[in-house]
């Protein structure tokens, strides 16, 4: 399914339109501002964003969507995740939802996927993280919180962001005018997606993805091989920060580690252990960055590179990645640098009784 360029954004209320809007007409851009946009919709990213991809892939029409019920369920999901939180808020869902749109559009699957396809795949970006605490599942589990003996320690996050989505779409009446079967697919398909962004299952997806490019036996036609490369693309999307422009990736990475840190002080004042990447004292912002880069990030990117046979688009993100990991190291570096003179001032100091 290619998407069309609309004539008019009837989906969105006039007065969103100007920068907003002219910013819309290159969301399928890759160095698209999503936190200037976010600045220019009044915080409204996530909706504003939503409403324009379902009128240029011309969703409403197609699945007969109620205007009102299909706001109502956005403002639903939009107001369900936390804005204290520093990177697990509605910036990140519309992030991931842009970048899910230009993965879409690339050519090796444009012309192969169904509305169904790019509904899935737009509403589980959406919400694949609604409600998220701000703090990780063992944080959870140590704690002994009631969604942790909920889902059984399992994909805590993910199960919980899913069955959210779920209780929206049902008390949004969004799907109520489809037959129960396909509602029921829908959800079940929406969950399938969600928790496959578990980080804690990455190797089981970038194996399974890495055999199938290996045996050259992904086949489109088939709706069981969509849906797994609307996974994979679901996972790219969602840990694509370090292949985006510095100016963007950087503020992601500050603001995902403050949040780590923000869970290293909670630990710390409940005396509970602290978490790795969650010390602030310990766990530099480029040393998470360059071991997030070279164990989750690299790995997954270099098998999307193959599957989209090093489309423009893979291309550029390469670069940004190999740039911005190649920085990273800069700053350690450098920060290793200003440690050791630090220390060997205060080592001055103490020698000349300068401090106690």
């Amino acid at each position: 399914m290619v998407p069309h360029s609309p004539g008019s954004m009837h989906l969105l209320d006039d007065d969103y339109l100007g920068q907003a809007g002219h910013m819309l007409s290159k969301v399928s851009t890759w160095n698209f501002d999503i936190f200037l946009f976010d600045r220019l919709t009044n915080g409204n990213s996530l909706v504003t964003l939503m409403c324009h991809l379902f009128n240029v892939y011309d969703l409403v029409h197609h699945f007969q969507l109620d205007m009102v019920k299909l706001h109502r369920f956005l403002g639903m999901v939009q107001e369900d995740y936390h804005s204290q939180n520093p990177y697990h808020n509605a910036v990140h869902a519309a992030d991931v939802t842009q970048a899910m749109y230009c993965y879409l559009k690339e050519t090796k699957l444009a012309e192969q996927l169904s509305p169904l396809d790019i509904f899935l795949g737009l509403m589980a970006a959406a919400a694949h993280d609604v409600d998220h605490p701000g703090v990780n599942q063992p944080f959870l589990i140590k704690t002994r919180h009631h969604l942790a003996s909920l889902y059984q320690n399992t994909s805590v996050l993910e199960s919980h962001h899913w069955r959210s989505t779920v209780g929206m779409l049902r008390e949004s009446g969004l799907l109520s005018h489809l037959p129960p079967d396909m509602s029921q697919d829908i959800e079940q398909q929406l969950g399938s997606l969600i928790l496959a962004t578990d980080i804690s299952r990455q190797n089981e997806f970038l194996l399974s993805f890495r055999e199938h490019l290996d045996l050259q036996d992904l086949d489109l036609q088939l709706a069981s091989h969509r849906h797994f490369i609307l996974q994979i693309a679901l996972k790219c999307a969602d840990v694509c920060n370090p292949c985006r422009v510095w100016e963007l990736s950087h503020q992601w990475s500050e603001r995902v580690c403050e949040e780590f840190y923000r869970q290293g002080d909670l630990e710390r004042k409940f005396e509970l252990e602290i978490s790795p990447l969650c010390d602030q004292q310990t766990d530099s912002v480029p040393a998470i960055q360059i071991g997030f880069i070279s164990y989750i990030v690299e790995p997954l990117f270099e098998e999307w590179h193959r599957f989209t046979e090093a489309s423009p688009l893979s291309q550029t993100m390469m670069g940004h990645l190999h740039k911005n990991k190649a920085r990273w190291t800069r700053l350690r570096y450098a920060q290793g640098q200003s440690d050791t003179q630090d220390e060997e001032t205060e080592l001055e100091g103490r020698r000349d009784g300068d401090i106690p």
